[in-house]
């Protein structure tokens, strides 16, 4: 069981990697489906109080809206916008990987620190999952479409919800469901605000928004 929850742990940490070097955006929404997928079978690994039908639900609800809905979602908004690349990134992507392998070294060298209360089911959980949550802040602040800072969000809020794996015996199932129905809503809205930024400004990259801000200030 553990040698199983390794191998999707460090298929997470490749995934990771592959985002910060991908600069066409259906290849970098196609890793944050892949990345769903992979948390939702995690719950039915981890789980060891014998509650399978709450690990089931936890692992499809997370594989449906992270691998499928949230995908289709962002497919949908670059077909409408008509945006396939992020041309022009704050971070180059050769320079996005290599801070990604020192912040990959730097959180298993301080998450393997971290003390923990009870026996986690590999070590590697909250290495990756703060490496996971390193991952999307960089692509929200490093990134210029609104679409990859939309993957970002999406990818901070995977880390949050490997790291609250550790929690299940503590923390209800109806906090996880609830963690993911909110984060529905903050994609599905974000979806809507990208297409009418692109139709009134023509554009999405975000920078180009804030110089507008001091413009008309």
């Amino acid at each position: 069981m553990t040698s199983g929850i390794d191998s999707l742990l460090i298929l997470l940490i490749l995934l990771n990697l592959i985002l910060l070097g991908a600069s066409r955006l259906h290849n970098a929404v196609r890793m944050v489906a892949a990345q769903g997928f992979v948390l939702g079978a995690l719950p039915l690994l981890m789980q060891s109080s014998g509650a399978w039908k709450a690990a089931l639900l936890l692992g499809i609800g997370s594989a449906l809206l992270k691998g499928i809905v949230f995908p289709a979602l962002l497919f949908r908004a670059m077909r409408e916008i008509q945006v396939r690349r992020e041309i022009e990134p704050l971070v180059g992507y050769a320079s996005s990987l290599l801070i990604g392998v020192g912040g990959l070294v730097v959180c298993m060298v301080w998450g393997a620190r971290l003390p923990f209360p009870w026996p986690v089911p590999s070590s590697l959980v909250v290495p990756v999952g703060l490496f996971t949550a390193w991952t999307g802040l960089f692509l929200i602040m490093a990134r210029r479409k609104a679409i990859t800072q939309v993957l970002g969000f999406i990818v901070l809020e995977n880390s949050i919800f490997l790291l609250g794996l550790l929690l299940t015996d503590a923390m209800p199932l109806l906090v996880e469901l609830g963690v993911l129905l909110d984060i529905f809503v903050a994609v599905f809205v974000m979806g809507i605000m990208v297409f009418h930024i692109n139709r009134e400004f023509d554009h999405i990259n975000v920078d180009q928004l804030s110089a507008l801000r001091e413009d008309a200030s």
